[in-house]
């Protein structure tokens, strides 16, 4: 008679048939509370389709605030990211009387994405009042840095927490399955913020907005109770640290470093500024309703969830980073010229197949780039591959996302009042202005990338190029 399967033995088998990485379950760190942890990349997945998607869309098309706005409060987030590798050495070193290194950045993360969205639709009332214009731009602008920031802080801090907790040999598959969460939190926030607004009305969306931050705010104490043991010892350790610019400046002198932060600038930036006018496109252009245009964001995740577990194939393989990082590029400029065609033949479906090859081509390049740049590290200089990668990717995104908008807003003002003729009089033109750049930056990139591919190669014999938690982009 056969033995009856335990429930952990049970659940490790479902994830390992159905979810990427659910080989990370050990026996002290099973799949179930790995799933539970996980809960803080869903609530940092909710809050990133609430900015980046739901939010710039109604204030744009709904709330008619200028473009060139919107793109700069969705860009403020951004700025915080390249000082996530002083939070993570913050967290590393933080002396709590009650043992613990990583909850209290975690929960101070938490209560920055709650705060953040709980004022926001605040900032939306005070933003449709001409008389309160200016006040709601600076709440929004509050409230978006309070969002970014908790968001950053919080994955910052837990992606850390899962690898003190996860056995040394299942840390990265730990941090891969956190970061399937993440992807997989976003497409369902889509879908299920797309299907409240389906009928969209102002009180329907404050509802959303303000469930959103209560939703955070469980979730994340779900998924952080009882997770971090108290251990003073390890608070306790006085081991020194390198100087950081003695690391900079060798990590710099590496052959190709400059080449390849160069290509992630130029490439973060062309996949970036269409970010803010995605969804205002389908929207303004091509007529979508809130809820439709909100799925945009879902079908761009997906692209990037299935752009991810292809490198997670073929990395281990042996593939070259780069080359999967140029195939991203290539698949950008696809990506780029079906959303740029989708307003003159007036095809949603073609609007949705370019946003989920943007994520697709986003992630490869993503992944591609930040295991090159890992590639780079010498002498324990992870750390150091992994800031330079996050703070020219992000500050290059952000400006590109601020860009786009500035741009995307001029070139329809000029267009409208007929300076272009009466062919380009129209408000697709500004958009199509911003995807026609971004088609010419991947150009760019790939021009400044060629030379390099082939020639990053892993340093570490011992710890072969894959999908580990030092190659991972967080």
């Amino acid at each position: 008679m056969s033995q009856r399967p335990s429930s952990v033995t049970f659940w490790q088998t479902v994830g390992t048939r159905f979810l990427p990485f659910a080989d990370a379950a050990s026996e002290n760190l099973p799949l179930a509370r790995i799933l539970r942890l996980a809960l803080f990349q869903v609530s940092v997945g909710i809050a990133a389709v609430l900015l980046n998607g739901t939010l710039n869309r109604v204030m744009i098309v709904e709330l008619e605030t200028p473009t060139w706005i919107v793109a700069l409060m969705i860009a403020i987030p951004l700025l915080i990211a390249p000082f996530r590798a002083l939070i993570g050495y913050r967290s590393d070193t933080h002396k709590s009387v009650l043992g613990w290194r990583r909850v209290p950045y975690i929960w101070f993360g938490t209560l920055g994405q709650f705060g953040g969205l709980a004022m926001m639709p605040f900032t939306l009332i005070l933003l449709t009042r001409p008389d309160t214009f200016a006040l709601g731009l600076g709440a929004g602008c509050l409230a978006f840095l309070l969002t970014g920031a908790g968001m950053h802080v919080t994955q910052t801090a837990g992606l850390a927490l899962a690898t003190d907790l996860a056995p040394e040999n299942k840390r990265p598959s730990v941090v891969a399955l956190l970061y399937v969460m993440l992807l997989a939190g976003m497409m369902v926030a889509a879908l299920a913020i797309g299907n409240l607004l389906l009928d969209f009305t102002a009180t329907r969306l404050i509802q959303v907005i303000q469930g959103a931050a209560a939703l955070t705010l469980m979730l994340n104490i779900i998924a952080l109770w009882k997770q971090e043991p108290r251990n003073t010892a390890i608070i306790a350790s006085n081991k020194p640290n390198p100087k950081f610019g003695d690391m900079w400046r060798t990590f710099t002198a590496r052959p190709n470093t400059k080449r390849l932060l160069l290509a992630i600038g130029f490439g973060a930036m062309a996949f970036a500024m269409q970010d803010a006018l995605l969804e205002p496109y389908g929207g303004e252009v091509l007529g979508l309703s809130v809820g439709t245009t909100t799925s945009l964001t879902g079908a761009w995740a997906l692209g990037a969830l299935i752009a991810f577990g292809l490198c997670a194939k073929r990395l281990p393989a042996g593939s070259d980073p780069l080359r999967l990082a140029g195939a991203g590029i290539v698949v950008g400029i696809t990506a780029f010229l079906m959303t740029l065609f989708a307003a003159p033949i007036g095809s949603a479906s073609l609007l949705f197949a370019g946003a989920a090859a943007i994520g697709f081509g986003t992630g490869l390049f993503s992944v591609g780039t930040m295991i090159a740049a890992m590639g780079l590290a010498k002498g324990g200089s992870a750390g150091m591959a992994l800031g330079a990668w996050g703070a020219v990717q992000a500050s290059c995104a952000g400006l590109g996302i601020a860009l786009g908008g500035i741009i995307r807003d001029g070139v329809t003002q000029i267009a409208m009042a007929d300076v272009m003729g009466s062919t380009l009089a129209d408000r697709a033109t500004g958009y199509g202005t911003v995807y026609v750049l971004e088609i010419a930056l991947l150009l760019v990139t790939l021009v400044v990338l060629g030379p390099v591919v082939g020639l990053i190669k892993n340093t570490e014999e011992e710890a072969p190029i894959g999908m580990g938690l030092r190659e991972f982009p967080t």
